[in-house]
C-alpha cells in the first residue's frame, strides 16, 4: 500500500510548497529514488521546472517534463496533471486534486503551503486518503 507523508509548512516557514517540493526531490534523488512531480497546470509545471534549475546553486537535479523525458534514464519528472508511469517509486503532488494513479507508487508526498486554497484542497486530500484506509504521516516543516 502506497506510504502517504503530509509536508506541511507552517506559518513561520519563508517557502511556499514549490520550493519545499525541489527540497523533496534533492532528498529523494540523492537517496536513489525516482520521482514524478505531478502539477495542475503548464504554468505549474514551467514554475516548478524553473526552480529546479536554481534553487540549489551547489547541486543539479537532471530532470524533464515527463512527455520530453527518457524512460529509464531520467530519475526526475514533471507531467501536469499525470495520467500513469511506472518508472518512478515517489510521487509528489502539487494539484489540488489526487492523480488516479497515486497508488502505482511506492510513496506520495502531499507539500502544503500556507495558502488557505491549497490547504484547504490538501484537507480533502488527506480525508479521501484516511477515508480509503491509508496511513498517513503528518510532517511540520519551518
Amino acid at each position: 500500500m502506497t506510504q502517504i507523508d503530509f509536508y506541511i509548512l507552517t506559518n513561520k516557514a519563508r517557502t511556499d510548497r514549490f520550493h519545499l517540493a525541489c527540497r523533496l526531490v534533492d532528498k529523494a534523488w540523492n537517496a536513489g529514488h525516482r520521482v514524478c512531480i505531478n502539477t495542475e497546470s503548464e504554468q505549474d509545471a514551467a514554475h516548478i521546472d524553473t526552480l529546479l534549475w536554481t534553487f540549489n546553486d551547489q547541486n543539479f537535479i537532471p530532470h524533464d517534463r515527463i512527455d520530453k523525458a527518457q524512460p529509464g534514464i531520467t530519475p526526475i519528472t514533471i507531467a501536469v496533471k499525470l495520467q500513469t508511469t511506472e518508472e518512478h517509486d515517489i510521487l509528489i503532488n502539487l494539484a489540488s486534486v489526487i492523480p488516479d494513479c497515486f497508488s502505482q507508487f511506492e510513496r506520495l508526498l502531499e507539500p502544503v503551503d500556507k495558502d488557505e486554497t491549497n490547504r484547504a484542497a490538501s484537507r480533502d486530500r488527506y480525508r479521501y486518503y484516511r477515508d480509503c484506509g491509508y496511513t498517513i504521516n503528518n510532517h511540520e516543516i519551518n
